[in-house]
């Protein structure tokens, strides 16, 4: 990575900003630590729409939606504003079904592929969940 310092902060040249460093680049945004500005002042980002796209992408607010001021709203705009919040609601619920849909998936490849090993190599992977008791009772019984 090229960098240059430049009045107290790292300024990048290459676009070279890790999944890490986004994530926390907007979790210090949404909590209210820094604003975009400040985000781009203290680590060198160049472009404000990086962190906009940043957020968009990552973030669990709609940014593009987001109101500014806080002016005495007519019941039009509450009603535009509240349909907008269930436009968002029924954006992140897609998406929390899509990523539930895709968990369930990875689940059912992961057991076939655990299915396949155990098959070819002769051997139990998978714990035995089912205690038997029974036979763990009779045995102990018979050893007194």
């Amino acid at each position: 990575m090229k960098t240059s310092v430049k009045a107290g902060y790292v300024k990048r040249t290459q676009k070279d900003y890790s999944i890490s460093f986004k994530l926390q680049v907007v979790e210090e945004i949404e909590l209210g630590h820094l604003s975009r500005t400040e985000a781009c002042h203290k680590y060198g980002i160049q472009a404000k729409s990086t962190i906009r796209e940043w957020l968009r992408k990552y973030g669990n607010f709609d940014w593009e939606h987001q109101s500014q001021t806080t002016v005495n709203k007519t019941p039009e705009q509450k009603i535009l504003e509240l349909e907008a919040k269930v436009k968002l609601l029924e954006k992140q619920k897609a998406r929390a079904e899509h990523l539930a849909e895709r968990a369930d998936k990875k689940v059912i490849i992961f057991d076939m592929l655990v299915d396949m090993a155990e098959k070819e190599y002769d051997i139990q992977i998978r714990k035995n969940y089912k205690p038997e008791l029974s036979t763990t009772l009779k045995k102990n019984t018979k050893k007194r």
